[in-house]
């Protein structure tokens, strides 16, 4: 019998025992004398509360065994998909590539009770519970979440993050807490999807982002190519500049290599978390992402709309950006079958290949011919900037997000970001001996 399997039958006949010998100890307790001296009139009262205290253990208990219970269920899926039947003798039998891509969906919670919007569009997209189990941790001990997530039963594997305590901090982050304890939380997540389950990639999404109908169809498709192509760290499903004016909606087939690390419902491979583990920062994970010593030249793939959007304006941001950009982003609604499209085409060498020389022969124009909507007749059009300070000016020109990382602007591939203005294609890009990002550029 399998290790883990044997592990929820134990803890089944624990529950068992247990709760025999404590009914046997409350309903074998002698009642407490009244001050009266005689014991029958407390009796009626006494009862009804040994029955409520064993009613409030079984509860507790009946909480634990159904722990088990989704653990051992997630332990055994992994053991079918990773140990084939017995094959006869000396005869190698290999996992089929279904069995050996089992792509998980890992949904990080705190105390939004809201995760709910999250993961009823998740089950309601997944093709397939095997092929995509999802596997909601949960961090902040919060009752009401933890019985939403309760409320889904088997349909979601419940891990609970077991380290709640206060975190120190420099006394100048003090109010900075909350992202010390998301990386410490993603940290221990991560740790269990790649070292305790043993999966080979997953996508990661947070409790406030609800997912476009295609969402699983674009990252099956994407999958392959990121492991096949090592200039490519991750796929994400945002995009940031993904305001519906600012995509083309006919296009949402369109992808892009980008060398922004978006976020917002992404996937990795096992080895990079074998990379980035033993070095995982203890606050603003997202920001130490988009260093140069992470990111390492190596590009994400992200779409020309978004595959997700974010309801939470509540959070440690404190509804930074949330206002002005990402509550306007535009949620895909129409399904591409992306597994049946032709993707080489995001291939570095391909790609600079074919984007570059499209970006460098549109036709140059100035931003007040953008802004008064002139100049129509040449179609695609590219903006230039030459420095920091006008790359931000034409950024808060035309409604894109200025800010920069890294020295790299959001969207980005080699300083150019691809957007819609009033109807037309623009890339705002810098001059074609571009060299490299500026890491000094904020």
């Amino acid at each position: 019998m399998p290790k883990k399997s044997s592990w929820a039958l134990w803890g089944a006949a624990l529950f068992l025992a247990w709760n025999g010998l404590l009914l046997l100890f409350l309903w074998s307790r002698p009642p407490s004398p009244s001050p009266s001296g005689g014991s029958s009139s407390r009796l009626p009262s006494e009862l009804i509360r040994l029955a409520q205290d064993a009613e409030a253990e079984l509860e507790r208990q009946k909480e634990l065994l159904r722990q088990i219970h989704r653990l051992s269920g997630l332990w055994e899926l992994r053991r079918r998909q990773k140990v084939p039947a017995t094959p006869p003798a000396k005869v190698p039998v290999v996992p089929s590539p279904e069995e050996d891509a089992a792509l998980p969906v890992l949904v990080l919670a705190c105390d939004r009770s809201t995760v709910r919007r999250c993961l009823d569009k998740l089950l309601r997209y997944r093709p397939s519970a095997r092929r995509h189990p999802v596997i909601v941790s949960q961090d902040c001990g919060h009752a009401e979440t933890a019985r939403v997530i309760a409320s889904y039963g088997d349909a979601v594997a419940h891990i609970r993050q077991p380290d709640l305590s206060d975190i120190p901090v420099p006394p100048e982050h003090r109010k900075f807490q909350g992202y010390y304890r998301i990386a410490r939380h993603y940290r221990w997540a991560l740790g269990q999807v790649f070292r305790v389950f043993r999966y080979r990639a997953a996508i990661v999404v947070e409790d406030d982002l609800e997912v476009a109908p295609d969402f699983f169809e674009y990252f099956e498709a994407a999958l392959p190519l990121l492991r096949d192509d090592r200039t490519l760290w991750c796929v994400s499903a945002w995009n940031d500049n993904g305001r519906e004016q600012m995509v083309d909606v006919s296009q949402a087939e369109l992808l892009y290599r980008t060398d922004f690390f978006p976020g917002l419902g992404w996937l990795l491979l096992a080895e990079l978390w074998d990379e980035l583990e033993p070095k995982w920062p203890r606050a603003f994970w997202d920001d130490w992402m988009r260093q140069p010593e992470q990111r390492r030249g190596r590009s994400c793939v992200r779409p020309e709309v978004s595959r997700t959007m974010t309801f939470g304006r509540k959070g440690v941001s404190h509804g930074q950006f949330f206002d002005q950009y990402l509550k306007f982003i535009k949620l895909n609604d129409r399904f591409v079958p992306f597994t049946r499209l032709d993707l080489s085409y995001l291939k570095k060498d391909e790609y600079e290949r074919s984007f570059l020389p499209r970006v460098y022969a549109a036709p140059e124009v100035r931003v007040e011919e953008l802004q008064g909507n002139r100049r129509r007749d040449l179609g695609a059009v590219r903006l230039q900037y030459s420095g920091r300070d006008a790359f931000k000016a034409f950024a808060k020109a035309l409604g894109l997000m200025d800010d920069l990382k890294s020295g790299v602007p959001r969207a980005g591939y080699r300083g150019i970001v691809s957007f819609v203005y009033r109807g037309r294609r623009v890339y705002l890009a810098p001059p074609r001996d571009w060299t490299g990002y500026d890491p000094t550029w904020s």
